[in-house]
């Protein structure tokens, strides 16, 4: 048995801010907790080292859901990091935030502290921006924030290409205005993946002897004496202790594994825990319900230039080239995070706020990388921002090193699909621009769609995440809220949730900042006395 003051369970983008700012006093002990490894190597700094660890198990849970009659019946591939640094490690490392009304949004359903100018401090506190100065972004934060620095000639086809389109251009998604087309900056530094990680946890573990990481290290359950948590038993290489918190345990397994964790320790809905045979410990029926993601469709177009992404014979010296300038300069396709461009579009002229999102890939993508194409490609994906389908995470039973059961009930509310028919023909709009038809090869996918029956048609057939699971334990103060507007698990002692879980709906945008903001915020209300 180890005990430190906290207990932090999953190593991922929240659990390493929370890691440095619990443990910046030297007399207050943190246990760090991450079933994957300690978050180094080539391939979790190297940017395009993504495509290696996406579609394997390779850092990465590589989980399923189960099948979805929104997707004709299809299972959907749930990858989640699997390492120190959680998903940011395996992103595509876009940051940005959401819509400001967002989180206007979190706090009218109830959650004081959580509006737009209340988070707007932390997003800042966690941000170095390399470029931008001004009011909305932060320098001197752990997190870097840097312009692509792949010089890709493709940016310029893609910004003339949105220009002819009618959409606004912007070169800033996340200052005063988020609508319009443009390049995304990426969590890197000096060309090179900066992870949650490396950015919170590397830099000051050698100097913070009261911070003690534990990698390879599977939480089984949380402890209770009573109505108090008391810490995590875990398994280590085969051995199996207990992590005690005399303070606070605080879990950051993410969307899919937060909800699992209380449930195999006995926390949730009474009548689902009894079916599975797992003694109640506390009846919170909100776990893992409100479970939502940002379904997305793909376009994928064969183009022949060697500046995309492909393995062919013409582009191998490129590539060779490119090896060498990266070992140089640190630029070049080997910084590339693939999703290099994008945007954030209307769907309607009066439309109060964006309603979808495009990621431009400078690769064919196809099933999340698990189908190769050799051939160079470009692929757009659009996303519907706020859907309102709802699913849930469940257990079969009371084993963690078993996978949760995940429904998002993709496509579930009939908005949903009628949003990425819009989206759909926004993103064929762009592709249909003349500076970037006049570059494209074969259609792959949408060869022959023509009728909104077809398009709804390829939608269901093709449509996959894009990998932003939330709201699985969602804050609140109603009876089906499962943490408080502190964190705090409700009806239990000394347990707090905070990760993407705790979202009451989902953020217009990736996910990856507002974690982080999240947790910058969190720890500064643990180190406060809860509140």
């Amino acid at each position: 048995m180890q005990q430190f003051d906290y207990v932090i369970v999953g190593g991922g983008s929240a659990g390493c801010v929370l890691a440095n700012r619990l443990s910046a006093d030297p007399a207050t002990t943190v246990a760090l907790l991450e079933a994957g490894s300690d978050g180094t190597g080539l391939l979790l700094r190297v940017p395009v080292g993504a495509v290696a660890t996406l579609p394997r198990p390779l850092h990465n849970w590589c989980f399923e859901s189960v099948p979805q009659p929104g997707l004709n019946g299809r299972r959907a591939y749930q990858p989640r990091g699997k390492t120190l640094g959680g998903s940011s490690a395996i992103n595509a490392m876009i940051y940005t935030r959401g819509h400001r009304s967002d989180y206007d949004h979190w706090a009218a359903l109830g959650n004081p502290g959580w509006s737009w100018d209340d988070v707007l401090p932390y997003f800042r506190k966690a941000e170095h921006n390399e470029r931008l100065h001004d009011e909305f972004h932060g320098q001197g934060g752990p997190l870097n924030v840097a312009d692509l620095r792949t010089d890709n000639p493709w940016h310029a086809n893609l910004i003339e290409g949105a220009r002819q389109a009618g959409f606004p251009i912007t070169d800033d998604f996340n200052g005063a205005e988020q609508e319009g087309f443009g390049l995304y900056q990426v969590t890197q530094k000096d060309g090179e993946r900066w992870s949650a990680a490396r950015a919170y946890v590397h830099p000051v573990l050698a100097d913070r002897p009261n911070l003690q990481v534990f990698p390879e290290t599977h939480a089984l359950r949380v402890l209770f004496d009573g109505k108090r948590a008391t810490g995590v038993e875990v398994e280590q290489k085969g051995s199996v202790f207990t992590v005690t918190a005399r303070r606070e345990t605080i879990l950051s397994c993410g969307a899919l594994q937060t909800p699992q964790l209380l449930l195999v320790s006995g926390v949730g809905d009474g009548a689902m825990l009894q079916k599975t045979g797992i003694r109640l410990r506390h009846h919170l029926p909100g776990v893992g319900r409100n479970l939502q993601d940002h379904l997305d469709f793909t376009f994928g177009h064969h183009v022949p230039d060697t500046a995309l992404f492909g393995l062919t014979p013409p582009g191998w010296l490129p590539t060779l080239r490119d090896v060498f300038r990266y070992r140089r300069e640190r630029r070049g396709r080997f910084t590339s995070n693939f999703a290099e461009a994008g945007g954030f579009l209307r769907l309607t002229p009066e439309s109060p706020v964006p309603e979808v999102q495009l990621h431009v890939v400078m690769a064919v993508v196809d099933d999340h990388a698990r189908k190769l194409h050799l051939r160079h490609g470009l692929s757009c994906h659009v996303c519907v921002l706020r859907p309102k389908s709802r699913g849930t995470v469940t257990v079969a039973g009371g084993d963690m090193r078993e996978p949760p059961v995940i429904d998002p009930k993709y496509l579930d509310h009939p908005d949903d699909i009628e949003q990425m028919v819009g989206g759909y023909h926004l993103a064929r709009r762009l592709l249909d621009a003349p500076a970037i038809r006049s570059r494209l090869g074969r259609d792959l996918f949408t060869e022959g769609v023509e009728s909104e029956a077809e398009v709804r048609e390829v939608i269901h057939a093709r449509a996959e995440t894009i990998y932003h699971p939330v709201g699985t334990c969602r804050m609140g103060v109603d009876d089906e809220a499962v943490v408080d507007p502190s964190l705090r698990v409700r009806g239990v002692d000394g347990l707090r949730v905070v990760d993407a879980s705790v979202m009451p709906t989902l953020v217009g945008g990736n996910t990856n900042a507002p974690v982080i903001m999240i947790a910058e915020k969190a720890a500064e209300m643990i180190l406060a006395g809860g509140a």
